[in-house]
């Protein structure tokens, strides 16, 4: 179980990372779907850095175990955050963000914290 926690938990951090990167250099890909879902360009920054915060923590709690859960739990409220934005835009094209939320699942699901009760 513990390889599986290691394996999803770089997964997500590798998928958080690089959209935190491109929420903070204003990407075309970032800001092109922002506008197009009605986020403002002004909130880019912030939500970059929630999920680069997100993304790290995972990693810390690598080597910090009561790290990972609350990043893990806060990636996945970030992304049922992004769900309702892209819900409320009429946006039914979810391919990319289901991948983003299964992996936050996953990784607070098999957080060995978090198993720990």
């Amino acid at each position: 179980m513990h390889a599986a926690y290691v394996t999803v938990t770089l997964l997500a951090s590798l998928a958080g990372g690089p959209a935190a990167a491109a929420d903070f250099a204003g990407h075309p890909c970032a800001t092109g779907q922002a506008d197009g879902l009605g986020v403002p360009r002004s909130w880019m920054r912030p939500l970059g850095a929630l999920l680069a915060a997100g993304a790290l923590g995972l990693l810390a709690g690598l080597a910090v175990p009561v790290l990972g859960a609350p990043a893990a739990a806060g990636l996945v409220l970030y992304f049922l955050g992004a769900l309702a934005v892209h819900l409320r835009a009429g946006d039914r094209h979810l391919g990319p963000w289901s991948v983003f939320f299964v992996l936050a699942v996953a990784a607070l699901g098999l957080d060995p914290v978090c198993r720990a009760g």
